[in-house]
């Protein structure tokens, strides 16, 4: 379980965006970062934009390790096909962020969770590793023991986000289908996200 469960607003803070659209965000009241040079901010580097914007995306999924999230820049290069776009789609398979897009938890932490306590079922086995790669088709749904936990219902009945076309829901079930991997523009972030910078960052 990661450190940033319990600090998810100060990172929208240090980053400056309320990175996951949440109207509790702190963000929404002080468009500044923390402490008492918050306000002042200089003007970043090519670097520090670079680094910016893949800490958005890092952070947005749960606050990947920097190893992990390397790994999957690594492997997104590797692919063939344009790098922005094979990011994208590891980053959207990912176990933990198609729970979250499905709306089982309010949280991409939340979803890490409830999958690493084996509460997720991937094409009817228990599955508790968040990075886990879920392949178009697959369904994921949660189990029968947890259809009517009381923080599942209140993500579900949730308004703060609608689910993606490309993933369907069927509520009564509780399950959900991946429908197919995504491409950048198909993703519903509520923030701007620049992908390109992250490949720049390491890519130098």
């Amino acid at each position: 379980m990661t450190k940033r469960v319990r600090a998810k607003y100060k990172v929208d803070r240090r980053l400056g965006v309320n990175l996951w659209g949440r109207a509790k965000s702190p963000i929404n009241r002080h468009e500044y970062g923390p402490g008492q040079h918050g306000q002042h901010r200089k003007k970043p580097t090519d670097y520090g934009v670079q680094l910016l914007a893949k800490q958005k995306l890092r952070f947005y999924y749960g606050n990947i390790g920097e190893r992990q999230f390397h790994s999957l820049y690594t492997e997104a290069a590797r692919r063939h096909g344009d790098t922005v776009e094979n990011l994208i789609a590891l980053l959207e398979s990912r176990l933990d962020a198609v729970v979250y897009r499905l709306k089982f938890a309010a949280t991409v932490f939340a979803a890490r969770q409830l999958v690493g306590h084996r509460h997720v079922l991937v094409n009817g086995k228990v599955i508790h590793t968040g990075s886990y790669r879920v392949s178009a088709g697959d369904t994921v749904e949660v189990r029968p023991s947890m259809k009517e936990n009381i923080a599942i219902l209140t993500a579900l009945d949730s308004r703060e986000r609608e689910i993606p076309d490309y993933m369907e829901l069927r509520l009564q079930e509780r399950k959900g289908t991946f429908l197919r991997v995504p491409q950048f523009a198909d993703v519903p972030y509520p923030v701007v996200m620049e992908p390109n910078l992250v490949v720049e960052f390491y890519s130098r």
